[in-house]
């Protein structure tokens, strides 16, 4: 209680730096503290130390195997309240842990003997949704199934197996997530762990967001199983913290999980921005490519308008590919990733990329969770459209462990003078600090 009396004293602000826990009332304010109390006395120095009695050994065991040995920031705030069953809003930077911190809670909660599904988790993009799968059934080592639902095209097929033996756990887009539940493939009552990543994405879809909303009202109560929200941006946050308990989305003691709040951009991320105008832009980007020699990157092109295809023009993501195929005289292998692909082609442009060496074109869609660790450098050919965006671009840079110390990770925007000040406004909002960089090899570009 001495604890609860300073926590009290400390006008119930929390007192660990870079964090921000925002639980929903003061009742259990005070509840979150003396766990927190405790998990900063322990000072656990692994994973396994973390998890220990609540995630099984073998579990552990192929974390540790992977190479998930010491806990992130992210982790050890997290898991002490993931694990004793509380709902929580995940809220940190890219690449902090949140995916693991999210599915070791799903293997403390499903019983392995039971056929049924258990757990759930809902992601905006079928690039996110095989990378979830992957590492789920990595730790999953065939104790139990785990299930991917991403794409229309084998819905059929997959609702014959899902009928005949249900998966403990299901890693599914919203469409197809709806589709079988609305064909009665499975039922949800029995889901005891429903994970939401990239939230604000899929709230912030006029697509999605009506779909989502039946999913956390209308397909399970969420009285009877742990709601976990996750992601790097989550505007207005106390808003949405609100809203969560208002709408029972989750739980009135809903947690929010919030890590570097001051400081949403990964600090080791070094950031430049060339000013040049539209018809340079293709030379520049190629100039740059051969000064900075990265080891793999993600070229961000904006995505094709509804007057552009109509018109009959080729998307942007295809002229720069294109480009690069001819003039890029490098070592990577330039390829292409964009949203109207069908998903075998989009398969197999995440799969190629993966363990070599790439120049990736592609538009927002490879922004979210998108995991590739070797990507030294990212460039925005295009400029975001929002601060949000440019936040997670960024992050598909720096993510291989160690990476800030071996090599730099850098993102350049190629902008015209007119808008210099957006991106000024990002940097302001996302408090990070961007330099010019001098327009390279300027007489190597047409006149």
């Amino acid at each position: 209680m001495a604890v609860a009396a300073a926590f009290l004293s400390s006008s119930l602000l929390p007192t660990t730096p870079g964090s921000h826990l925002t639980p929903f009332t003061l009742r259990s304010r005070l509840r979150l503290f003396t766990r927190r109390a405790v998990v900063v006395n322990a000072a656990a120095a692994t994973l396994r130390e973390v998890c220990s009695g609540r995630v099984p050994d073998h579990v552990l065991q192929r974390a540790e195997e992977i190479g998930y040995v010491v806990p992130t920031e992210m982790q050890e705030q997290s898991l002490p309240l993931l694990l004793s069953g509380q709902d929580c809003i995940l809220h940190a930077q890219t690449g902090s842990g949140k995916t693991l911190a999210y599915l070791l809670s799903i293997f403390s909660t499903i019983d392995f003997s039971r056929s049924s599904v258990q757990a759930l988790v809902v992601v905006p993009t079928r690039e996110l949704g095989m990378q979830v799968t992957k590492v789920a059934r990595l730790l999953a080592a065939k104790a139990c199934t785990v299930m991917a639902l991403l794409d229309g095209g084998t819905l059929k097929r997959q609702k014959s197996w899902v009928k005949a033996e249900p998966p403990a756990i299901i890693v599914a887009t919203v469409a197809s997530l709806c589709q079988m539940v609305e064909r009665r493939a499975f039922s949800l009552q029995s889901m005891r762990v429903l994970v939401i990543d990239e939230v604000d994405f899929i709230f912030g879809s006029s697509k999605q967001v009506s779909s989502l909303r039946k999913i956390l009202t209308s397909y399970s109560a969420a009285s009877s199983r742990q709601t976990i929200f996750a992601s790097a941006s989550i505007p207005q946050h106390n808003r949405f913290l609100h809203d969560c308990v208002q709408h029972k989305w989750t739980k009135g003691d809903v947690v929010h999980v919030h890590v570097h709040p001051v400081q949403p951009m990964p600090s080791h991320l070094c950031h430049k921005y060339v000013i040049c105008t539209k018809k340079e832009r293709m030379h520049v980007l190629l100039s740059l490519l051969e000064r900075d020699a990265p080891k793999s990157a993600i070229i961000f092109v904006a995505g094709q308008s509804e007057r552009s295809k109509k018109a009959g023009n080729p998307p942007s993501t295809m002229v720069v590919s294109d480009f690069l195929r001819n003039e890029y005289k490098g070592s990577l292998d330039v390829m292409l990733l964009e949203e109207d692909m069908n998903f075998n082609a989009r398969a197999a442009s995440f799969s190629e990329v993966k363990g070599r060496g790439f120049l990736l074109v592609s538009t927002d869609i490879a922004s979210r969770g998108f995991d590739l660790p070797q990507t030294s450098h990212v460039y925005n050919l295009d400029l975001p459209k929002t601060a949000t965006d440019y936040l997670h671009r960024a992050g598909r840079t720096g993510r291989q462990p160690f990476s800030r110390l071996e090599l730099e990770c850098c993102v350049t925007t190629l902008i015209t003078e007119e808008e210099h000040f957006v991106l000024r406004r990002f940097q302001n909002e996302l408090k990070f600090h961007t330099q010019e960089e001098e327009l390279p090899l300027m007489n190597c570009f047409p006149g």
